[in-house]
């Protein structure tokens, strides 16, 4: 929000949901719409773009396999790095690298991955997309306390980090290790994983606390997509820089252990001024003139994109696959709109390009260098197209009539224990209070109203969009997803299978700024 105050944004959301048309946005002429969230300047000067070629974070390999399962290790720890030229970026990583290493796991073999805490604070890995039971499902307080606990205890003034609940369940987690088991009983999909720790996600995850988890299955292997170096897996960040090459991030508690939150307007969400694609700025990639399989994953902490290719290939940008994996047939797109944590799996034909040519990718939600995010070269060589199969899998459609309840969720701004801060049903998030009890093998009808932008995420089961107002879904909603892009002023129902485990979980916002200042709540499956 760049162009009122926080209390002026409160005022007018209070009164959002009652003074918007179903799915008519109430606030298209402020300055910034596009994204809820405010402007981080960085305090140097911004490296020019295209200089920097893209790189592709590392696959890790198990440690061991054995018959069922593969066993991977990742260490989280403090690394420096070059981001921008001349300087070095203190960052936390998974096994040193950001993004974190790529794993690939194929359906009908269990993982697991354990996490060793070498951070200075707790944290907490959610496999973002898993179909996962709940003691590895990352719930905001199952925390991982660091190997050395003497940073924590040292700057530790309240019970724990500011929520006062330890709620620690699977493994000493005292002693700095967790185990993950991922049973990935789940079609093909681009996974993710980033820290989910209850108050201080959007620090984490912006000090670099993210990476890849790409699933396959035999029905993606028998379409023959694109695969080795013509898949691309592209993480889109934004961030800020300090004078010394440091991020920069509004934090109330510069320790990330007592106080949660960040300053002022910050509060509606952290936007970088410096685009990263798999942590490099602005990359340029060199391609051949073939067909490239690119999943794009939006892990941005508040900052919505609206992604094109310029000059357009002639065969427009061919969808298919969506957060929960492969759609039922190909969408052609001219552009695409992510909000944060959404994932498009597209295939771009850069056989039709004469070699040589630029093809940038636009963002139309950026404004100044936040508008470009990087740029292909087409290479020589005979053209080599890839015929996009008419029929790329099956999915059975949830139908309203199979529902046996509807629940309605407010989105909105409020007041949280006296400080801005974000609200579900006029709640804030306690890991004591359930908003909904479900029932496993059934489905449900979620209406979801939101004041301003609120990418909703919800853990376990994917669902299908339903309806955005009073119409069918949006050109953006085929398939099963894990996260909705909900707009100012909108109301969306979706359709949700509640399957796999029981337990609780948990759905939120995924504004990252949004989320730690309390828009997420609990549901139980049993």
């Amino acid at each position: 929000m760049n162009s009122i105050s926080r209390r002026t944004f409160l005022g007018v959301a209070g009164a959002g949901i009652a003074a918007a048309g179903i799915g008519v946005p109430f606030v298209s002429g402020i300055a910034g719409a596009s994204s809820t969230g405010k402007v981080l300047p960085s305090r140097v000067p911004l490296p020019p773009p295209f200089q920097r070629r893209l790189t592709l974070p590392p696959v890790l390999l198990p440690t061991r396999s054995d018959a069922t399962t593969d066993y991977y290790d990742v260490v989280q720890s403090v690394t420096r790095a070059t981001i921008l030229p001349g300087l070095t970026t203190k960052l936390w990583t998974y096994n040193g690298s950001f993004p974190g290493p790529t794993i690939r796991s194929e359906r009908g073999r269990t993982v697991t991955v354990r996490h060793t805490n070498n951070l200075p604070v707790p944290t907490v890995v959610h496999l973002h997309g898993g179909r996962t039971p709940q003691d590895s499902d990352g719930y905001p307080t199952d925390y991982v306390y660091p190997t050395d606990m003497s940073y924590y205890d040292r700057h530790l003034r309240h019970a724990h980090a500011g929520s006062g609940h330890d709620m620690v369940t699977g493994g000493d987690t005292r002693q700095g290790m967790r185990t993950y088991t991922f049973p990935l009983q789940q079609r093909a999909a681009t996974l993710w994983y980033h820290d989910h720790r209850m108050d201080f996600t959007g620090p984490s995850v912006w000090q670099g606390l993210a990476g890849f988890h790409l699933h396959h299955d035999d029905e993606e292997a028998a379409l023959h997509l694109p695969a080795g170096d013509h898949d691309l897996p592209l993480m889109i960040t934004d961030r800020s820089f300090d004078t010394d090459g440091s991020l920069l991030y509004p934090s109330l508690d510069p320790t990330l252990v007592n106080q949660h939150g960040v300053h002022g307007d910050y509060v509606a969400g952290v936007l970088g001024d410096v685009m990263l694609v798999n942590g490099t700025p602005w990359p340029i990639a060199p391609v051949q003139r073939s067909t490239y399989r690119i999943r794009l994953l939006n892990a941005c902490n508040a900052r919505r994109l609206s992604l094109r290719l310029d000059p357009p290939p002639p065969s427009a940008i061919t969808q298919i696959g969506t957060d929960g994996g492969l759609l039922v047939e190909p969408i052609h797109h001219d552009h695409l709109e992510l909000a944060p944590a959404q994932r498009f799996d597209i295939l771009v034909d850069f056989s039709h390009y004469a070699p040589g040519t630029e093809v940038t990718l636009i963002n139309d939600y950026g404004t100044a260098a936040m508008g470009q995010v990087m740029r292909f070269v087409v290479g020589g060589g005979s053209p080599q197209a890839f015929r996009v199969p008419a029929q790329l899998s099956t999915i059975p459609a949830l139908r309203p009539a199979d529902a046996i309840t509807t629940r309605k969720f407010d989105f909105r701004a409020g007041d949280v224990n006296d400080h801005d801060g974000w609200l579900i049903s006029q709640a804030p998030f306690s890991p004591d209070s359930i908003a909904a009890h479900v029932r496993l093998g059934t489905t449900e009808i979620w209406q979801l109203n939101a004041d301003f932008h609120h990418p909703v995420h919800i853990h376990l089961s994917p669902f299908q969009v339903l309806a955005r107002g009073s119409g069918g879904p949006g050109p953006f909603d085929a398939g099963w997803k894990d996260t909705i892009d909900l707009r100012p002023g909108e109301q969306a129902k979706i359709l949700i299978h509640f399957d796999g485990y029981q337990g609780t979980y948990v759905f939120h916002c995924h504004n990252l700024e949004h989320e730690d200042m309390a828009m997420m709540a609990n549901f139980v499956v049993s």
